[in-house]
């Protein structure tokens, strides 16, 4: 017999973070702690800055974890450059030739601390991968990702992969439950991938009917993960910074976007002109247009799961991702962390029924 889980579950759209007295000073007066694109340095207020040590690879890491989807429209070697600077992550997707990963270590090898490289779990993926970290010895991260999660052969790749590459930094999933967390951290993962459904360009519950809402998953997987010291990527469901800023207020150690980094110059994705307007493609990596690109088309025993939309093109993504960065220090400051690292101890959700004023919403632009 079917089971109904009847306890609430919780989407980005169904909360907000209930602001909290606080010594830190404005927005006003905070400033940047990294080296931009434009090689200026200073200081903020909130430091997003996180150090992590790994719980399989042994590993450490130092960086903004923010990350850029190992998607082919969003995870290129233009993002991570730009991205890197920020010192902010790029899973660079599985399409990439040894020869452009060779080219690209070689001309950017200072980025190679900020970018996994990213594998499906067929034999030939495995083969590939092993050819480019052999190649490219400087890459300390791999990013191993299916749609689903749940199955054996995935947990066995991850455990061969975990074999192969002892010292790597293993990121792995998808999956939205504390169970298959705990089992993929124990089979070697360090790093695991929350969220089945949730992507803009994701039509997994639509042609399934399966998924978690992305707020609890994140909640919950991070509860699991942290047991483990194992960490977690809330991966899909962020539509502006104010998302970015509840996942990481909900557990999470990283949070992954997609849609909102694509459309930029350094995006992949076909430009296409209509009307005087310039747009680019973007597609999930289930989508029709993705399998026919790499694949030759739809198995005949799936479904697509994914879809195809034109977004209007936004330009370089250096300001898309300083609106990012932005959005949650603001948020830091509203609950008084002074650091990412407290936001999450710092973050107390109220549900809400309605999220924004959306009275302009159709004939307002944001600049």
């Amino acid at each position: 017999m079917p089971r109904i889980d009847n306890d609430i579950k919780l989407d980005f759209k169904d909360v907000l973070v209930r602001p909290k007295r606080s010594t830190l000073k404005s927005r006003s007066e905070n400033r940047v702690s990294y080296a931009t694109a434009s090689s200026s340095t200073t200081s903020y207020t909130v430091d997003l800055m996180r150090s992590y040590n790994f719980r399989n690879s042994k590993q450490e890491y130092t960086g903004i974890p923010v990350m850029a989807a190992n998607m082919d429209t969003v995870g290129t070697f233009e993002m991570a450059k730009t991205l890197g600077s920020f010192c902010v992550f790029t899973c660079i997707h599985k399409h990439y030739s040894i020869e452009a990963w060779k080219e690209f270590a070689v001309k950017n090898p200072d980025v190679l601390k900020y970018v996994a490289a990213s594998t499906g779990t067929g034999k030939a993926d495995l083969e590939k991968l092993k050819q480019i970290i052999e190649a490219v010895p400087g890459i300390k991260y791999i990013c191993v990702d299916v749609a689903n999660g749940y199955s054996e052969h995935f947990v066995q790749f991850v455990r061969d992969v975990r074999k192969e590459f002892p010292t790597h930094t293993i990121m792995a999933g998808n999956v939205v439950t504390g169970e298959m967390v705990e089992e993929l951290i124990l089979s070697g993962a360090d790093i695991i991938k929350v969220g089945i459904g949730p992507g803009s360009v994701c039509t997994t519950r639509k042609k399934t009917g399966v998924g978690y809402p992305q707020l609890s998953a994140v909640i919950e997987c991070a509860d699991a993960a942290h047991g483990l010291g194992g960490h977690i990527i809330s991966d899909g469901g962020c539509t502006c910074p104010g998302d970015v800023a509840k996942a990481f207020g909900a557990g999470a150690d990283y949070v992954m976007l997609g849609g909102m980094l694509a459309g930029h110059t350094e995006s992949g994705g076909e430009m296409i002109e209509q009307n005087g307007k310039k747009f680019k493609l973007f597609y999930g990596m289930s989508s029709a247009t993705a399998m026919k690109k790499h694949a030759g088309g739809v198995a005949e025993y799936r479904a697509s799961e994914g879809k195809t939309v034109q977004i209007e093109y936004r330009g370089d993504v250096e300001m898309t991702i300083q609106d990012v960065l932005g959005g949650i220090r603001s948020t830091c400051t509203y609950v008084g962390a002074g650091k990412l690292k407290e936001l999450s101890r710092r973050t107390t959700f109220i549900r809400v029924t309605q999220q924004l004023n959306e009275v302009y919403a159709a004939n307002t632009k944001e600049h």
